[in-house]
């Protein structure tokens, strides 16, 4: 039996980002880049040694930022499995020892003076390095903690928006209707109803196996058409799509709701929701389409779109710029697509 878990979870721990991921490389160049800018504008006399100050700090940094990203992403699996300080601290020490060895064998092109002191500009060199590191560092924990932080505080909101009222109440009802003529199939909606509630209480920044992500889409869409019927039709198509797969736990089926509720359910024909989910070498792509009332046909449901932006925020968080979500809304249309890295399950 599963245990049930509290709406109030912990704070999630800290941990070094992803080297692998690409948008954590982007945002690495992009910063060390900013921050040499900075660094050059403080150290130029005017705005014609400006360009000439950022091509020297910009030639001395690249070598050892380079190499770091490279040695980073071969250490990634170690890194991982260390606990966030030491995590930082053996970053931190990778990137202080290959700048002494760059240092070393990059002679008299890192020590371009004459005058200047080799022993004072190896320590600069170390400082400028390290405090560089220990920013980005800081930077990747506190988005971390921002993100959290925002889907924490939307945790209960995005509970009651995902199993909505209406829903719970509309769905106990067709249960007592059917409970005495068809018991097995009340008691089956009332289980599918637990494990519906059990998994919007679960942490959101689980990775969870596709095929379990599926079946509890099929258990929600078997309890909206026990009350709607033949007004509700689900395709699924499935086009080379690994069962090792893993999403973020609830990413499709407050897709899935948000369909029903504001498309299917408003129109008195109903209509059919197309569910395709398929892999392209390493890129999972999961898209949702579904008929929606015409403007001025019948009143729709208004919704917060409070559940959509913390799929958003969940995305954000666990693929950065790996993973991306786009709508396409039409006259009588409506379609969202997500992709996402291609994640096994560890067998």
């Amino acid at each position: 039996m599963n245990e049930a878990r509290s709406i109030k979870q912990k704070s999630l721990p800290d941990a070094l980002p992803n080297f692998r991921n690409l948008g954590v490389t982007l945002r690495i160049l992009v910063l060390a880049n900013v921050m040499a800018l900075i660094d050059a504008v403080l150290q130029a006399r005017g705005w014609l040694d400006l360009p000439l100050k950022l091509m020297q700090i910009t030639t001395l940094i690249t070598p050892i930022l380079l190499s770091a990203m490279v040695l980073l992403w071969v250490w990634q699996p170690s890194f991982s499995r260390l606990t966030y300080w030491r995590g930082v601290s053996a970053v931190n020490i990778t990137v202080g020892i290959l700048t002494l060895f760059i240092y070393y064998f990059g002679g008299e092109f890192y020590r371009p003076s004459v005058n200047g002191d080799p022993f004072f500009d190896i320590l600069r060199g170390e400082f400028i390095s390290v405090a560089m590191c220990s920013l980005l560092l800081m930077y990747f924990r506190l988005r971390a903690r921002v993100l959290s932080y925002a889907l924490e505080d939307a945790r209960l909101q995005v509970l009651r928006a995902r199993i909505r009222p209406h829903f719970l109440y509309n769905t106990l009802n067709a249960v007592l209707g059917i409970l005495r003529t068809q018991p097995k199939r009340a008691e089956t909606a009332l289980e599918d109803m637990a494990d519906l509630f059990r998994m919007a209480m679960a942490d959101e920044r689980d990775l969870v196996p596709l095929h379990s992500e599926i079946n509890l889409c099929k258990q929600y869409l078997a309890l909206e058409k026990l009350r709607m019927g033949d007004r509700l039709a689900v395709n699924w198509q499935f086009q080379d799509m690994p069962e090792d797969a893993k999403i973020p736990a609830l990413l499709l089926q407050p897709l899935l709701e948000n369909a029903v509720y504001h498309g299917i359910e408003p129109l008195v024909e109903g209509g059919r929701i197309d569910v395709l989910l398929r892999r392209e070498r390493g890129i999972l792509i999961i898209k949702v389409e579904n008929p929606c009332p015409k403007p001025g046909d019948t009143q729709p449901h208004i919704g917060n779109k409070i559940a959509l932006q913390n799929i958003r925020e969940r995305l954000a968080l666990l693929f950065d710029a790996e993973a991306s979500y786009q709508v396409t809304a039409g006259r009588d249309y409506y379609r969202v697509e997500i992709s996402l890295p291609y994640m096994k399950e560890k067998k």
